[in-house]
């Protein structure tokens, strides 16, 4: 849980207007608005809890392990073998330089400066979201709760702009997910907190969604398109 400094400091990490590019980003929407696959709230759903309980669970977990002192370097290693896709992997790292810059000018500390030495060409960012929310006084299970609801609200707000879906139907569709939210969150810190006493990487979640990584590969190629993933 959070320390003293309380959990305020969520709030931002997890506010939509943090300046950490997360809003070019469709969490993998955008192509599935194209194949058909989101057509309405009811189609956003089903993606969005299909993306939290795969990729969101994962990155959740690295977050989370990251908050709670694991060695970042060791876990963006983790973040690579877990995520197949080169250009998801690219993606990631851009978007963790990002992070890296906002999370550096709201909490400095040593250990952002020292990530951030170390991969200059930016970690993965749920790694850096980690090391920064511990930076913020926040604990495990907020960098994970910071993490899976990024990995619902984006595609939700992406898609409000893609197909024109009411943003009161977006608003309904994250409300009904915030049990599936909690649950993972919870699981991702769990799984920190057995990998921080066994000192291994390997027990962390390693789900994935294949059909997102297929879509990333053919959306990097769209000679034109609204998001940048």
């Amino acid at each position: 849980m959070a320390t003293a400094a309380g959990l305020a400091p969520l709030l931002v990490l997890a506010d939509g207007r943090f300046p950490a590019g997360g809003h070019a980003h469709s969490g993998g929407a955008e192509a599935a608005v194209e194949a058909g696959r989101i057509r309405d709230a009811a189609s956003l759903e089903s993606f969005c809890r299909g993306r939290l309980h795969t990729a969101g669970l994962t990155s959740a977990a690295l977050a989370a392990a990251a908050a709670a002192g694991f060695d970042p370097l060791l876990l963006d290693e983790a973040a690579d073998a877990r995520t197949p896709s080169a250009v998801l992997r690219a993606c990631a790292r851009r978007l963790g330089r990002q992070m890296m810059r906002a999370a550096r000018a709201a909490w400095p500390s040593a250990a952002l400066d020292a990530l951030a030495a170390a991969r200059p060409r930016g970690a993965h960012q749920p790694v850096v979201l980690g090391v920064a929310a511990a930076a913020a006084g926040l604990g495990p299970l907020e960098a994970a709760y910071a993490v899976a609801y990024e990995a619902v609200s984006g595609p939700a707000t992406a898609v409000v702009r893609l197909v024109g879906l009411d943003p009161f139907e977006a608003t309904g569709v994250l409300a009904r997910l915030a049990a599936d939210v909690d649950g993972v969150a919870g699981a991702a810190a769990e799984a920190a907190g057995v990998a921080l006493v066994e000192g291994c990487v390997d027990v962390l979640p390693a789900g994935a969604g294949p059909l997102l990584d297929v879509m990333a590969e053919g959306h990097a190629g769209w000679p034109v398109r609204l998001f940048a993933s």
